[in-house]
């Protein structure tokens, strides 16, 4: 079973769900490093390791952050859930070239198929 299908495995009947978005970062992660792919995939067969797991350290950051600032709700960026799972997995950080490719600007240079405001204005 690869890391992708144990994933899918654990989000089933979840959509819609942050369980859900939780394994669609994941997802993201492995596919961007094969070597947390590697990691992923052996840490999902146990248990205290699952992506609702993870969802749980996700949602004691949020809880923290709303009781700290005496808030009636929170919201946790992408880039900070992605650092929460990569602390969780133990995952190394995100290297240079995976934040150049993962970004919007970058996005027409690498064939990614979108492009920018920018672009369309010729600044």
């Amino acid at each position: 079973m690869t890391v992708f299908e144990m994933i899918e495995a654990q989000q089933k009947g979840r959509e819609d769900t942050t369980i859900f978005m939780v394994g669609e970062q994941l997802k993201d992660i492995c596919r961007a490093d094969p070597a947390c792919a590697v990691i992923v995939a052996e840490d999902l067969s146990q248990k205290a390791m699952s992506i609702e797991a993870c969802e749980k350290k996700i949602k004691e950051h949020a809880d923290k952050l709303k009781n700290e600032k005496k808030l009636r709700a929170v919201g946790i960026s992408p880039q900070k859930a992605e650092e929460i799972i990569r602390k969780f997995y133990g995952l190394p950080e995100r290297t240079n070239r995976e934040a150049q490719t993962a970004t919007p600007n970058n996005a027409t240079q690498t064939g990614g198929g979108l492009l920018s405001l920018e672009d369309l204005l010729g600044i």
